[in-house]
């Protein structure tokens, strides 16, 4: 950790929340993302034109659901645009491509009981 402006700044402990959801993701890995999200999240977004408001396990059922792109040789392409954090809340925009479509994802995780998860998941895709 370091420190920004007297707050303790763990972008180590951010990143491996976002590298849950990464793998998560990449191996259709329902268990990786349970690791990553806190049980009350949401995922909300705009997909195909329209707009869609999941619970998290609305959404680990798709993705459990969906061929992992790791087994179709679909590149891993997943990447943090940008980090902040203040105290144990923090904001990550990350671009990922997921099964053929480039999205980007706001991602805003809590740090709770020790550990960083994403609370909230936003995206949009291309």
């Amino acid at each position: 950790m370091s420190e920004k402006k007297g707050i303790q700044v763990d972008w180590a402990g951010i990143e491996n929340a976002v590298q849950l959801y990464f793998d998560g993701l990449y191996h259709s890995d329902v268990e990786r993302l349970r690791k990553a999200f806190h049980p009350s999240a949401q995922v909300i977004g705009h997909y195909q034109g329209q707009f869609a408001v999941m619970s998290l396990d609305d959404f680990l059922g798709i993705v459990g659901g969906t061929p992992a792109p790791s087994a179709s040789g679909e590149a891993y392409d997943m990447r943090i645009v940008m980090m902040d954090q203040v105290a144990e809340e923090a904001f990550v925009k990350v671009e990922d491509l997921y099964l053929g479509l480039r999205f980007t994802d706001y991602l805003t995780l809590m740090k709770v009981d020790g550990t960083w998860r994403i609370i909230n998941k936003a995206y949009r895709h291309e």
